[in-house]
């Protein structure tokens, strides 16, 4: 594993005889990501990413969902509901904070399901900051 700041330094980082390209928690990466997988992807190599499609509001969570549209094929792998033990398609922020990401805190998330997950839960709780 080779640790990269972004995209450009992953093109870089990439050698001629690179077969497989894994890149984990996609969604942390600037969007152009895409273009970069675009080109590795034309170039031969085999891209394999993870991360967060949705952010914790339930929008785009970019560049996962464009890299999605453009990928040959999508495993989408669903968490456990906190709560219930359902399907956890949903991050449920459980901190305060106004910011999109809140890093390093591994009690700030919670998976939760289509029924558990309250989006105004998370917007109430960035009010009260």
């Amino acid at each position: 594993a080779q640790p990269v700041s972004g995209s450009e330094e992953l093109l870089r980082a990439v050698e001629d005889r690179t077969v497989v390209v894994g890149i984990d928690e996609g969604q942390f990466f600037d969007d152009d990501l895409v273009e970069v997988a675009d080109l590795l992807a034309t170039a031969g190599k085999n891209l394999i990413v993870a991360g967060l499609d949705l952010d914790y509001l339930a929008r785009p969570f970019e560049p996962i969902p464009s890299l999605m549209l453009r990928a040959e094929y999508v495993t989408k792998a669903l968490a456990v509901c906190h709560r219930c033990g359902g399907p956890g398609l949903f991050t449920q922020r459980v901190v305060k904070s106004d910011e999109l990401v809140v890093l390093g805190a591994q009690d700030a998330y919670e998976a939760r399901c289509r029924r558990c997950f309250d989006p105004s839960e998370a917007e109430q709780k960035s009010l009260e900051v």
